[in-house]
């Protein structure tokens, strides 16, 4: 799944470790392309396709400014894929059944020091696609003004109550 095309800024790529993860990113397509920014959706799994993965992460940075990477359970996939690119991984903690996505919000903020994996949230898609439009930002100037005004928005429905 894609929303690619000339006009559209940026490059992400959404990898979530599971069909079952495609609900709870659609969220963060949303926010991306309501921000015109040019995504594309993997499913890779850290355990059950780790050849995969690996050649997904050592060749991002040819087609990808940033990662979302949205897995469940012990969700290894984003410290997976940040250990073989330096492009910036941020990790998409999906809740699990058993431990409510505590499970897989530690296993990606309590990464080793040396492989950092930016984490939001449990299930927060959204914030995940703003962090990635936030870093995409100090290379896309129209961006930037994209979000001051998403901001502004924010701000205006706010105080409207």
């Amino acid at each position: 799944m894609s929303n690619s095309s000339i006009d559209r800024i940026g490059r992400v790529a959404i990898v979530v470790g599971s069909k079952s993860d495609i609900p709870i990113v659609e969220k963060c397509t949303t926010v991306l392309d309501q921000l015109g920014v040019s995504w594309q959706l993997k499913v890779l799994s850290a355990h059950r396709t780790p050849f995969e993965t690996q050649q997904f992460a050592v060749s991002a940075h040819e087609n990808y400014d940033v990662i979302i990477a949205a897995a469940g359970k012990a969700a290894h996939l984003p410290g997976v894929i940040a250990s073989y690119t330096l492009l910036p991984v941020i990790g998409l903690p999906i809740k699990s059944s058993a431990l409510g996505g505590l499970d897989s919000l530690l296993s990606m903020v309590q990464m080793p020091k040396g492989v950092p994996v930016a984490t939001v949230g449990i299930n927060e898609a959204e914030n995940a696609a703003l962090l990635a439009c936030h870093i995409l930002s100090l290379k896309y100037e129209a961006l930037r003004e994209t979000l001051k005004e998403y901001r502004r928005n924010m701000a205006e429905d706010v105080l409207r109550g």
